[in-house]
């Protein structure tokens, strides 16, 4: 099978814990051709969408882990698979970069996760859909509604909607100080819609990163827990990582979600919750699959590629 992943570039990579070099290793096991490129190779002309694209060959574990075998312009649709996992911010570039993977998807290409999917499926906002599992939450830009929300909750998380590895979220305490600055610095006073969120106590235990894998959940969670006086867990804030049995809660929510994001076009999905509460639904390129891995001796990026081959129709 070729494989092709649309992903940032391949020297930003940390391979100790990328989750992409993980499935590119797994991929090359099996004797799968694995490929790479990034967004700024791809282009559509005359009806195709093509790329820039590089076959690696992959020396695991080493410094210089790759090679690249041969360049070469290729259509999309010629690959087994497209993986897309390009990093946010999901901004107008990475937006564009969705709208050629559709136009590619229309020519044959088969891409993973859908890009139509990814498209619409906010990691914020879709919790709304699922608000039986949720805390508290306001997403609004009105200044007036996001102070009412803090009045009513006290202690609350305020985020952007389009961040990542914790970027952008404040916590403002009961006392409201620098409530004013962090809502007037997040929503451009009043310009941008984000989100707000009851503050949960057991983000102390971990903000839990719970894997959906074609439709099935991974058995274990990584809870990232804040150090040092961090409100964020977030692997990328500077949180440890903490591999966890799911518990009766943990299972609750992601055996609910999993047929339906996987029947959406979402191969591969990443649950953020805080004690039994949702609080982010992760679509672009979920990570924690190595920590996972090495804590735990379950094999994610095996999951990921057997579940990769059942949607292409591969043999193993």
């Amino acid at each position: 099978m070729k494989i092709g992943f649309l992903a940032d570039p391949l020297d930003s990579f940390k391979t100790y814990k990328d989750s992409t070099y993980a499935m590119m290793v797994e991929a090359a096991s099996r004797g799968h051709a694995v490929y790479a490129f990034e967004q700024r190779d791809m282009a559509w002309q005359g009806g195709v969408v093509s790329a820039r694209i590089k076959r690696l060959s992959l020396q695991a574990g080493q410094a210089d882990w790759y090679t690249v075998q041969e360049e070469a312009e290729m259509p999309l649709h010629a690959l087994d698979a497209v993986v897309m996992r390009k990093d946010p911010p999901f901004d107008m570039e990475y937006l564009y970069g969705l709208h050629l993977l559709e136009l590619a998807k229309l020519q044959g290409a088969r891409v993973f996760n859908d890009p139509a999917a990814i498209r619409a499926h906010n990691e914020k906002i879709t919790i709304a859909q699922f608000a039986q599992f949720t805390a508290p939450t306001l997403i609004s830009a009105d200044m007036a509604r996001l102070r009412a929300f803090h009045a009513e909750h006290g202690e609350v998380i305020f985020k952007p909607l389009d961040g990542m590895g914790g970027a952008g979220i404040f916590r403002v305490g009961a006392d409201g100080m620098n409530l004013g600055a962090v809502l007037e610095t997040l929503t451009g006073l009043g310009a941008r819609t984000i989100m707000a969120q009851r503050y949960l106590p057991a983000i102390k235990d971990g903000d839990k990163r719970i894997l959906l894998i074609g439709g099935k959940v991974v058995p274990y969670a990584l809870a990232r827990i804040p150090q040092g006086g961090e409100v964020r867990g977030n692997l990328a804030a500077g949180g440890r990582g903490e591999a966890r049995e799911l518990s009766a809660r943990d299972r609750e929510i992601a055996e609910t979600l999993a047929p339906q994001l996987a029947a959406r076009g979402l191969l591969l999905v990443g649950l953020d919750v805080i004690g039994d509460s949702l609080t982010e639904v992760n679509v672009t390129s979920p990570t924690c699959f190595q920590e996972i891995t090495a804590q735990t001796g379950f094999s994610v990026a095996a999951m990921f590629i057997d579940a990769l081959q059942t949607a292409t129709g591969s043999a193993a």
